[in-house]
């Protein structure tokens, strides 16, 4: 048996997260993916590229701070391999660029600034065989700060993705205009049969974390009627109430309400009644990527 470290880094438009995983090679057996440690720091670069359209020096010094801490415990953990991906928060802020290079600089680590449909891609990527039946539709939905990736699963492999710009942070800060929702309606409904069976996974922070506050075991889905249940109950409660009461993290507390309406709106429009949290996303994609790409 061999135990082989990888990490990967996102640098989100709400968080910056570092996954570690271990991937254990066994003989005549499958490898194993398990992961170490995610660490998650909630630097909120969305509302700077998004509202001010460029990377304050506040949240630029958070950011170096951030990846110089990380790369600090990846060396601690005797990382063998990494990779960095930013999402939309960089590459749309009019310094993205110029921000990435700092950051290289300053850490010697390399950064890659993806576009929507690679973001897509590699999400798609993740292993869903346990969740994943022939017979139906798929409509896998991970909600991050700045964009949504769609990816529809048509008889177990992904049949066509897409990135939307609507985000819990751009929701939150009002801008996402009615013509953007109108697209992913038309985008989703285009795409799946009207005698097709649909099914939703979801990934991203705040499903993970709906699925952790309804009690359900890991493997057990959301209806809909639960989510949107949840979602009239915590929008009626204010903010400090779901920070002091619920007990939810300060930058946790806000973005759930939009990340809730992008869900349940999916599942509207797909006439899906079953939201699946496996629990895994954009970073565990990277992982996977890591590891069976050519040297």
């Amino acid at each position: 048996m061999v135990v082989r470290k990888f990490a990967a880094i996102d640098i989100g438009s709400n968080a910056i997260r570092l996954l570690i995983n271990n991937v254990i090679e066994q003989k005549d057996k499958p490898t194993i993916f398990k992961k170490s440690e995610l660490v998650r720091v909630p630097v909120r670069l969305g509302e700077d590229a998004f509202i001010r359209g460029e990377i304050s020096p506040k949240s630029e010094s958070r950011l170096v701070k951030t990846m110089k801490s990380f790369n600090y415990l990846m060396q601690v953990y005797g990382i063998e391999k990494f990779m960095i991906c930013a999402t939309s928060a960089l590459r749309e802020a009019k310094n993205g660029v110029e921000v990435v290079q700092r950051v290289i600089k300053e850490t010697g680590m390399p950064i890659e600034i993806i576009d929507g449909k690679k973001e897509a891609m590699i999400i798609a990527s993740t292993d869903l065989k346990d969740i994943i039946k022939m017979d139906r539709y798929y409509l896998y939905v991970d909600v991050g700060g700045g964009s949504t990736e769609f990816t529809i699963f048509e008889k177990g492999a992904p049949k066509v993705s897409r990135s939307f710009k609507i985000g819990t942070v751009r929701l939150l800060n009002n801008l996402v205009e009615d013509s953007v929702w109108e697209e992913v309606k038309t985008w989703i409904k285009s795409n799946i049969p009207l005698d097709g069976t649909v099914e939703i996974i979801g990934s991203g922070g705040n499903i993970n974390k709906l699925h952790k506050m309804s009690g359900r075991k890991l493997g057990q889905p959301l209806s809909y009627i639960w989510i949107k249940g949840q979602y009239q109950f915590l929008n009626n409660m204010a903010y400090e109430d779901r920070v002091a009461v619920l007990g939810l993290n300060q930058d946790r507390a806000d973005v759930i309400i939009p990340a809730i309406k992008i869900f349940l709106n999916a599942a509207k429009w797909g006439k899906a009644t079953k939201i699946h949290v496996p629990k895994i996303g954009l970073v565990d994609g990277m992982i996977k990527m890591l590891y069976y790409q050519k040297d």
